[in-house]
């Protein structure tokens, strides 16, 4: 009779968490959007009662993830990788567009603010500056060719250091020394302004670069309420909370 209990119980329990991971919707994005996608998702949660497990990653970390086989509902992404993901068959192609994100300056708290009003003073600010620190992901890399492409690259790489995604490197300038500087997502640099850190500002327009996001779900798994959520992330109501939070909307 004891062993029969036992065996409803477990039962019972297998569906009960069975149940709770159906409620479930899991995204995988890119930590660049961080400041529009929570409260996006959280009116989302609020609205449907459905619970939403977001994790972060870069855009390789992204495309790594998914081609080795993890599995989430919705993939939030550059196009450039959603892309290669639907020539995989991992994700569908249906899409809805975030928004795109700048690249900014910052420097630590109470440091004196470089001129980067054009590109002969970034090109300046980046000679003078003590060290230099960006990501390896998206906005690092282009930063990286853009250094190369001023001529500045064998003057500004030794002195720079790498991390493996913006909100290190934005932790590291919060905490930094010296003329230091650091270049990331406008978004990343505004989630840490409460704590000090200093929004220089954008790149100037001639150096600038936008990078795209958009949200897919993975092939097989559009479900109505991963449905829903998607018509949610295109609603006007939701790209407006976007823009709220340093999301480019575009024309």
């Amino acid at each position: 009779m004891n062993r029969r209990v036992w065996l409803m119980s477990a039962v019972l329990l297998v569906c009960s968490a069975q149940a709770v991971l159906a409620a479930q919707i899991s995204v995988l994005s890119a930590g660049a959007i961080e400041p529009g996608i929570r409260p996006a998702l959280a009116a989302f949660e609020k609205a449907s009662g459905r619970s939403i497990v977001l994790t972060f990653a870069t855009a390789p970390q992204i495309r790594q993830r998914i081609g080795a086989g993890e599995s989430f509902d919705v993939v939030i992404a550059p196009p450039a990788v959603l892309d290669e993901l639907e020539k995989a068959a991992k994700v569908g192609a249906e899409r809805a567009a975030i928004g795109r994100v700048g690249i900014g300056v910052a420097v630590r708290p109470g440091a004196v603010l470089p001129d980067i009003s054009n590109a002969e003073a970034v090109k300046r600010a980046v000679l003078e500056a003590d060290s230099l620190v960006f990501n390896r992901a998206s906005t690092g890399l282009y930063f990286e060719s853009l250094l190369k492409k001023m001529g500045l690259d064998a003057q500004a790489l030794p002195k720079s250091t790498r991390y493996a995604d913006g909100a290190s490197v934005m932790e590291h300038v919060l905490h930094g020394k010296g003329h230091e500087i650091g270049f990331g997502a406008i978004t990343e640099i505004v989630l840490l302004r409460g704590k000090g850190l200093q929004l220089v500002g954008p790149l100037p327009p001639e150096l600038q670069n936008l990078t795209a996001y958009a949200a897919t779900p993975m092939k097989g798994q559009p479900t109505g309420d991963v449905q829903a959520l998607m018509r949610h992330l295109a609603s006007a109501e939701t790209r407006a909370g976007f823009a709220a939070a340093g999301i480019d909307q575009g024309p």
